[in-house]
């Protein structure tokens, strides 16, 4: 038998994660209210964005750049055309909390424009159920967003069967996105991104390499460095990895002395030459006119007296 959407059927929440409850209108006034508050859900309203507040879990880990700039632009150009749904804020009055569309929502309060929204009447049971259904009919959800998803469902309190159900997966595979899910903090995840293209099995060996706490610490470390934010998602994750495994242990190069300068002047205090050393080269610059001359006429003669020098302290020294 076909599972019914979650918009179109009245769900029970579970025990272990109650929901907000509203009292139910009896009598003609209560069929009439009720009448009117499903005129009201099947209408699309224009909302203040400033109105609206997140609720439910973080199906989204982080918004791309790039594709929160494509929507944005195709949001000013076309139009909202597709309604995002909203809640009433069960503590705030004349608020609400966005239920999904956290995407077009971002992009039209960048824009200033309002939010074309429905309003549905929904418990925090409701709530994440209608979100993991929205998830479910998205196909650029990665693994590692789904999985994060399941792990938040968990610590919400609900049980597997409801997971299940909300991610429209069978049980087995609830079992092994919480493996994943649960193994890592959700700021780690955040700092890594959607990461696309990984697959549940390169995550299982992040998370196998993980129950090494130098593995683990060795990619803390690595995140910390100024190129890794610059990366796109998938290469965050892949250094990540390589860190965990000992790849990325180069030795940091050696800091660089600071050039030794000096300056040559003649008796009389005028300067000759400014000379710059470093541990691999000398360079002159030779001020006086004709001392550069002189200089390259007796190169031969200096480099001898240098060397001949050089070989008298070599013999001096003890052995």
């Amino acid at each position: 038998m076909a599972r019914k959407g979650i918009l179109s059927t009245n769900i029970t929440p579970n025990s272990a994660a109650p929901g907000r409850q509203r009292p139910t209108p009896q009598g003609a006034v209560g069929a009439l209210q009720s009448s009117l508050t499903k005129l009201q859900e099947n209408a699309v309203q224009d909302i203040d964005p400033e109105l609206i507040d997140n609720a439910g879990l973080e199906d989204r880990l982080g918004l791309d750049a790039a594709e929160q700039a494509r929507l944005t632009e195709s949001l000013q150009t076309y139009g909202q055309q597709v309604p995002v749904l909203l809640r009433p804020h069960p503590e705030a009055k004349g608020r609400y909390e966005i239920v999904y569309g956290r995407r077009r929502l971002a992009a039209l309060r960048a824009l200033g424009l309002p939010v074309k929204a429905m309003v549905r009447q929904l418990d925090d049971h409701a709530l994440v159920m209608a979100q993991g259904q929205e998830n479910n009919s998205r196909s650029d959800l990665s693994f590692i967003e789904k999985a994060s998803f399941a792990a938040q469902l968990q610590t919400s309190g609900y049980d597997r069967q409801t997971i299940a159900a909300a991610l429209a997966i069978d049980l087995p595979m609830v079992s092994r996105m919480l493996k994943v899910g649960c193994a890592f903090e959700l700021d780690f995840l955040r700092q890594i991104g959607r990461a696309p293209s990984i697959g549940r099995e390169r995550w299982m060996m992040l998370v196998d390499l993980f129950q090494d706490p130098a593995a683990r610490s060795r990619a803390h470390t690595y995140m910390k460095r100024p190129e890794f934010a610059q990366m796109t998602t998938d290469a965050r994750f892949e250094a990540v990895l390589q860190a965990a495994q000992d790849k990325h242990r180069v030795a940091p190069p050696a800091p660089k002395s600071a050039p030794r300068k000096a300056t040559v002047t003649a008796p009389s205090g005028t300067t000759l030459a400014q000379v710059k050393a470093t541990d691999r080269s000398v360079s002159l610059s030779v001020g006086l006119k004709g001392f550069d001359t002189w200089i390259e006429e007796n190169a031969d003669e200096l480099l001898n007296e240098w060397f001949a020098r050089w070989q008298s302290e070599q013999s001096d020294s003890p052995q």
